[in-house]
């Protein structure tokens, strides 16, 4: 019985210094975590921190594979089953340290066997997809708990009673959610073991949140759900916070890049202060008591944080130039007084806000790619370490160190990976026969995991007849696709020149023939167009092109529709004019086809190769920017819920009348309520979120300020200059900075030169860490060893 409670239990606080402590005890085989030093953490907050032993030559020890406790073990008569089970457990950890490089996940986590049964069931598909699917429910509930977006409509004129869920139905969802967390913290919790988890930020702030949003559930029920703020409501975001590595680093970044943002934005609060007292001190000049009012100070420099409102909404250029207008009216020269105020503000230091979050965010990609590489090979040279230790390397001599192909062939055949990428790395290892791999070999083996292979088309089918096999070489021609989008093209041109004649009458008294004909000709064409290179490529090798599919889709769905319309209200014919039948009107029917048909165009984009690059380069930044994304979505969330708190309710509709008209004169022009901007509210979510979106894009956001300020208070004005703050000058710069930063690097010629036609390299499409390899700094082989050293839950022997 001792030797199971040795195998999971903790070997935190064991001492490692000495000859007796390199090697763990007999039966001992995997234990805890602990921390690394300041500057080694990476975005997760493990780190190893425990001192290295001075050693020129070591192995990998886990208590089985030890050559001294392994002989301490044959000593005491371990039988062979014994030694088999021994060897299992080096293969399932081998097994996990690869899929952990597959994955760039961290090494540092328990590696006894149930620990690694647990680890492997935690990263799987379902595992992850069931964590993913509960934090989007759980962010999903403020759509549909009180205050409920369940409305047509969000304008407090036209907005009908929403449906409100009972108490404790959302809360039961609610609940099940932090079930799920509170679970996924604890898996974690026990993975790195609970000296780590005490030193772990995330994972602590993690129980906090689910300890807080507990406590705050328990009180929604206590009063029926009848409380005026849920906290847990503002916490929510942190789950997918934390359950996102790329996100936690992007906070890293905006983190140390702060100090900087704020220097800019001290010269841009000195830069307002400055002007703002200019301009009330400007536009107060030559006034006398029986003289006309200054029209401008009484519009916008009335008093100080007026001033200072209408010069921040100058910033942006959204009341521009109509904060100007009054005084240029009066005289020339004090367009001079906003001139420069834009110039210096909106042209100089807000670019140069941007430049300095640029130059802080140059090196991000190169530095996600550095420790996407670094966490790879040191994941391969963990598995390495362990093979390379199995008891029963035969044929070995002390000097001979390696890792036998067999026992590598057994960890692929385990290991999670893509099909393609595992059938090239067997083939590789299958060429070394009997030789052992060394660790240079062992490394290049996986460098296959930074390759895409090139998906082959099928054959073509084979024809006898001469006058086929003419007819397939015609239709197969890339001129057949030009034809094609010159045929696109036409049809994208007549349905433009019909928008144009017909934008001045209605639906129904529209004359449809022509058009109804042309579309008839067009969709008999791409029918042909379709089953002409299916003849040509065969079914499959049709299949087989993306552009096909989506071609042959939407093919498909504009037939169908066009079937139905005739079928509906007949050939086209002149004055055609039907009445309503059915679900859609003719009109309907004809918008919808047409609507497809545009859609249909996109297939040039594939034949034209610049428009081409920049949709594929478009595409790949998704990947890169969806942690940007991510702190978005984050910040957004937070932002509405305060906003729900704040401001519900504030926005009533007009009594007595649903609508003003814009010649109201109860109004001023351009008000709120001229604009009729009602829709823009905070009585739920989904409106919460379109009227961030509004303030962000800073077109005409001054009339929401006043509007709320006017509703609510001048301090309503913190919260949306804080939104203005945080989403257009941060995260915009920031995105822009990112998308600078990858657009550079792949439109670098040298960063796109391919390997030529024929070679085995022409096969594979190339990643964007083999596309950036040459810049990339290969990790060390003392810098790998040493972090393996620093592992928890690994032994060095000597």
């Amino acid at each position: 019985m001792a030797e199971p409670q040795a195998e999971s239990e903790p070997l935190l606080g064991r001492p490692r210094g000495g000859r007796g402590h390199d090697c763990p005890p007999p039966g001992l085989l995997a234990c805890s975590s602990v921390q690394v030093g300041p500057g080694l953490e990476d975005e997760d907050g493990f780190s190893p921190s425990l001192p290295a032993p001075v050693a020129l030559r070591w192995t990998l020890c886990f208590g089985f594979a030890c050559p001294v406790v392994g002989l301490l073990l044959r000593r005491k008569g371990t039988t062979a089953s014994g030694a088999l089970a021994r060897q299992d457990l080096c293969i399932d950890q081998a097994v996990v340290f690869i899929e952990d490089a597959v994955q760039y996940r961290s090494i540092y986590h328990r590696m006894d066997a149930r620990s690694m049964w647990l680890y492997r069931w935690y990263y799987s598909n379902l595992c992850q997809r069931t964590l993913s699917f509960t934090i989007f429910l759980i962010l999903f509930l403020a759509f549909i708990e009180t205050p409920s977006s369940l409305t047509r409509s969000a304008d407090v004129r036209y907005r009908s009673l929403p449906w409100e869920p009972p108490c404790g139905l959302t809360e039961a969802v609610e609940l099940l959610c932090l079930l799920v967390f509170v679970a996924d913290v604890s898996v974690k919790g026990y993975l790195v073991g609970w000296s780590q988890f005490q030193k772990n930020l995330w994972l602590l702030a993690y129980l906090t949140v689910l300890a807080v949003s507990l406590v705050d559930w328990a009180v929604s029920l206590s009063l029926l759900c009848q409380e005026p703020l849920r906290m847990r409501r503002l916490l929510r975001p942190f789950f997918l916070l934390q359950n996102s590595s790329m996100m936690k680093k992007t906070l890293k970044c905006i983190r140390w890049s702060l100090p900087d943002m704020a220097s800019v934005g001290l010269l841009l609060a000195i830069h307002l202060c400055l002007f703002t007292m200019l301009g009330m001190l400007l536009f107060t000049v030559g006034e006398k008591q029986d003289a006309e009012p200054n029209r401008e100070r009484l519009a916008y420099f009335r008093n100080l944080p007026e001033a200072l409102t209408s010069l921040l909404v100058l910033l942006t250029t959204a009341n521009n130039p109509d904060v100007m207008v009054p005084a240029y009216s009066k005289n020339r020269a004090y367009a001079i007084f906003f001139i420069v105020f834009t110039l210096i503000g909106s042209l100089f230091l807000m670019n140069l806000l941007t430049a300095i979050i640029y130059n802080q965010f140059r090196g991000y990609l190169m530095k996600s790619l550095q420790t996407s590489l670094f966490r790879r090979r040191l994941g391969t040279r963990a598995a390495y370490e362990v093979l390379s230790s199995m008891p029963g390397q035969a044929g070995a001599t002390p000097e001979a160190v390696g890792v036998k192909p067999q026992n590598l062939l057994l960890v692929l055949q385990k290991v999670q990976m893509s099909s393609s990428h595992k059938q090239a790395i067997v083939e590789k290892v299958r060429s070394y026969n009997d030789v052992l791999l060394s660790v240079d070999e062992f490394q290049k083996l996986f460098n296959e995991l930074d390759k895409s292979v090139i998906k082959e088309h099928p054959p073509r089918p084979q024809y006898q007849s001469p006058f086929l096999q003419t007819a397939q070489f015609l239709f197969s021609h890339h001129y057949f696709d030009y034809l094609g989008n010159v045929i696109a093209l036409s049809n994208l041109v007549s349905i433009c020149v019909f928008l144009v004649l017909d934008a001045d009458v209605l639906p129904g008294n529209r004359d449809d023939f022509v058009l109804g004909i042309l579309d008839c000709i067009f969709i008999l064409y791409y029918v042909l167009e379709l089953l002409l290179k299916v003849f040509a490529l065969g079914p499959w090798g049709y299949l087989s092109y993306p552009s096909n599919v989506c071609d042959g889709l939407l093919t498909s769905i504009l037939l169908v529709l066009e079937i139905s319309t005739l079928a509906v209200y007949g050939f086209p014919h002149p004055r055609w004019r039907p009445e309503t039948l059915g679900l859609l009107s003719l009109w309907d029917m004809t918008r919808l086809v047409n609507m497809l048909i545009v859609f249909r165009f996109l297939r040039v984009i594939p034949n034209m190769k610049p428009m081409a690059m920049v949709v594929s380069t478009v595409l790949g930044l998704i990947q890169n920017l969806r942690a940007f994304g991510g702190i978005l979505v984050v910040v957004y969330y937070v932002f509405a819920i305060v906003g729900i708190s704040l401001f519900r309710g504030t926005i009533v509709a007009p009594f007595g009348n649903s609508s003003l008209a814009p010649a109201n004169g109860s109004v001023s022009c351009g008000s709120f309520e001229q604009l009729e901007y009602w829709a823009n509210n905070f009585d739920d979510f989904a409106a919460a979120l379109v009227t961030l979106w509004n303030v962000m894009v800073v077109n005409n956001w001054q009339v929401i300020l006043d509007a709320y300020e006017r509703y609510v208070g001048p301090w309503s004005k913190v919260y949306f200059v804080l939104w203005w703050l945080v989403s257009s000058v941060i995260w915009v710069n920031l995105f822009l900075a990112l998308l600078l930063e990858n657009f550079l690097h792949r439109w670098d010629p040298q960063n796109h030169e391919q390997p030529p036609a024929g070679t085995p390299e022409a096969t594979y499409r190339m990643s964007e860490e083999l596309m950036f390899r040459d810049i990339l700094e290969e990790p060390g082989d003392e810098e790998l060893t040493e972090k393996l050293r620093r592992h928890p839950h690994l032994w060095l022997c000597r």
